[in-house]
């Protein structure tokens, strides 16, 4: 009798165990959120592309900026993302060869435009990029290079200009573009040089930084290969690549991609 009670108990735990399992799984594959790393230039951006997509699908999103290597590096180490938009093509395909994107979903989505920018108000003279060289401009603000796409573009054209050894003294740091704008928008930097699609309309002045003075800012994306959510995240690509979702981001300041 004891072994009969003992063989139900187990028979018991295992469909107990196995009904948890399948409602966690079930939970996840239905959730309709997604969670998209995003490069930090696109916090506007995906802001109306998130809201517009939800409008149409109903599938909700959430939004995690950052700068582009510090959130491939968390993707490498597991972190719950179902997208990775980033602010280079290198990094996407980089977790591509590493096998952690869903094979076939990587995309260039928009080719960015750098500007160098000055906040409401300020009564600096700066009509062309090399104004900076003057004693004026104390702080210039750039995205560390090494993390942010935009930040090496930006010594990439100060260089080609001739310009980075007389003004790299007077360099300051963001972790990415967002706090890179930051410090101009708070005094603690006179000038920054950030992505347009940061810079709303009437926000002060600026002046866009020539492509042929930087390798192109192509932006591509990915859907991470873990993500349970493969049907989802491959709507909001869709979307994104769409002529609506490319209008979209052209509104706020990037270029289509390059066509193959």
């Amino acid at each position: 009798m004891k072994q009969v009670l003992y063989a139900v108990c187990l028979v018991l735990i295992s469909l107990v165990v196995i009904s948890c399992r399948e409602a966690t799984r079930t939970s996840q594959n239905q959730s309709s959120d997604l969670t998209i790393a995003a490069a930090a230039n696109l916090t506007d951006a995906f802001a109306d592309i998130g809201s517009r997509f939800t409008s149409k699908t109903g599938i909700k999103v959430v939004f995690s900026f950052g700068a582009t290597a510090d959130l491939a590096k968390q993707i490498e180490n597991g972190a719950p993302f179902d997208i990775f938009a980033a602010a280079d093509s290198e990094h996407v395909e980089q977790l591509e060869t590493k096998g952690l994107l869903t094979p076939g979903s990587r995309a260039i989505y928009a080719r960015g435009r750098l500007v160098m920018w000055l906040p409401p108000g300020s009564t600096l003279k700066a009509d062309r990029i090399q104004d900076i060289t003057a004693k004026s401009f104390e702080r210039i603000a750039i995205a560390k290079p090494d993390v942010a796409p935009y930040g090496r573009a930006t010594v990439e054209s100060l260089q080609s200009m001739g310009i980075w050894n007389e003004i790299e003294s007077r360099v300051i740091y963001g972790q990415n573009v967002s706090q890179t704008k930051q410090y101009v928008a708070t005094g603690n930097a006179e000038v920054a040089f950030i992505p347009l699609a940061l810079v709303k309309p009437g926000e002060g002045r600026y002046i866009e930084v020539g492509d042929e003075l930087h390798h192109p800012i192509d932006q591509a994306l990915g859907i991470v290969k873990d993500s349970a959510k493969q049907a989802a995240a491959r709507k909001f690509v869709d979307f994104l690549l769409s002529p609506e979702g490319q209008d979209l981001m052209t509104q706020k300041g990037y270029r289509m991609p390059p066509t193959k």
